[in-house]
C-alpha cells in the first residue's frame, strides 16, 4: 500500500510558479539594492585607507566644511582626518563600517573636494548610482594659449555650453585648472568624457550637443528602439586647409660647388663706357656749361 502523496508547499514567489517558471518581467535587474548593516556578520579583518593632497587655496574652505564631512562619513562608519601640515585628507574604515564599497566612495569624495567641488555637491557621491570621473586635460595641448582657448569652449558664453552639457548628460561638471571633475550616472559620464577629450582635440562641443539632443528625441519613439540611428545623426566633415603642393626635389638642378666667389658685376658707369653713352653725356654737359 502506497501512502498518500505528500503535498508540495506552495510558493508565493512569482518567479517559480509552475505555469510560468521563468516569468521575470516584474523584476528590475538594473536596480541597485541598498546595502544594510544587518547584511554583514562581523567587522572587516583589515583596515583600508586612502589619502590625497589638496592645494593651498583650498585649506580655508576645507577647514570650514570638515565637521560636515566627518558627520556625513560617520553614517557609513568611515573615519576621516584633515592634516593641514602636510596638506592631505585621509579616509579609513573602522569596526563600524558595514558597506565594503563605502571606502571607495569616500576616496572619491576627498578627490572631488580637492578639485574645488563644493561639499553639498561632492557629498552626493556617497549615494548609490552616482559615480565620478576626474578627466586630466593638462597634457593634451602643448600650446598654453591654445589650451586656455579650448578649455573656455567647455564653458561657453556665460556658462551656456556647460549648462547644456549638464542637462543632456544628467551630470555635474566642474572645470578647474588642468582637470575636469564630473559626477553623475555612468552613461552620462561616458558621454561627458568623450565631449571633453574631443574638445581638447579641436572638435567643438556644439557638435556633440546637437547629437545628444537628436538621440534624446529618437529615444522617445518606441518604433526606433531596435533600429540604427545613424541615418538621423548629423555627419560633420572635418575641414582642413589645402596643403601646399609637394615639390619634386629630383627635378631641381643642383648648382655645382665652386670654391671661388662669383665675378664682380659691372657698375652703371662701366656699362655706359662700353655703350658710349658716357661720352655723349659729358659732351651735353660741356655744351650746357658754355
Amino acid at each position: 500500500m502506497e501512502g498518500p502523496a505528500e503535498e508540495q508547499p506552495k510558493s508565493n514567489n512569482k518567479r517559480f510558479r509552475k505555469d510560468k517558471p521563468w516569468d521575470t518581467d516584474d523584476i528590475d535587474h538594473w536596480k541597485v539594492d541598498e546595502f544594510k548593516p544587518e547584511e554583514i556578520v562581523a567587522p572587516f579583518s583589515e583596515e583600508s585607507s586612502f589619502a590625497t593632497l589638496f592645494p593651498k587655496y583650498r585649506e580655508n574652505y576645507l577647514r570650514e566644511v570638515w565637521p560636515h564631512v566627518t558627520k556625513a562619513l560617520e553614517k557609513h562608519g568611515i573615519a576621516c582626518l584633515l592634516d593641514l601640515v602636510e596638506g592631505s585628507m585621509t579616509v579609513k574604515t573602522t569596526r563600524k563600517t558595514y558597506d565594503p564599497y563605502a571606502i571607495l566612495k569616500a576616496r572619491d569624495l576627498i578627490k572631488l573636494l580637492a578639485r574645488s567641488v563644493p561639499f553639498p555637491q561632492a557629498v552626493k557621491i556617497m549615494e548609490d548610482g552616482v559615480a565620478c570621473d576626474i578627466i586630466k586635460i593638462g597634457n593634451l595641448v602643448r600650446n598654453k594659449e591654445r589650451f586656455v582657448k579650448r578649455r573656455q569652449r567647455l564653458l561657453g558664453p556665460n556658462g551656456s555650453t556647460l549648462k547644456a552639457i549638464e542637462l543632456l548628460t544628467s551630470c555635474y561638471m566642474m572645470v578647474q585648472g588642468n582637470t575636469v571633475s564630473a559626477m553623475g550616472p555612468y552613461k552620462g559620464l561616458k558621454d561627458l568624457r568623450r565631449i571633453v577629450l574631443d574638445c581638447m582635440r579641436n572638435i567643438h562641443p556644439i557638435y556633440h550637443i546637437k547629437e545628444l539632443m537628436i538621440k534624446r528625441e529618437l529615444a522617445k519613439d518606441p518604433k526606433l528602439a531596435n533600429e540604427s540611428w545613424d541615418r538621423f545623426l548629423p555627419h560633420f566633415k572635418k575641414r582642413n586647409m589645402k596643403s601646399k603642393k609637394k615639390i619634386d626635389k629630383s627635378k631641381i638642378k643642383k648648382k655645382e660647388y665652386t670654391p671661388f666667389p662669383p665675378a664682380q658685376q659691372p657698375s652703371k658707369i662701366d656699362l655706359q663706357l662700353e655703350s658710349g653713352e658716357y661720352f655723349l653725356n659729358q659732351a651735353k654737359k660741356g655744351k650746357s656749361a658754355k
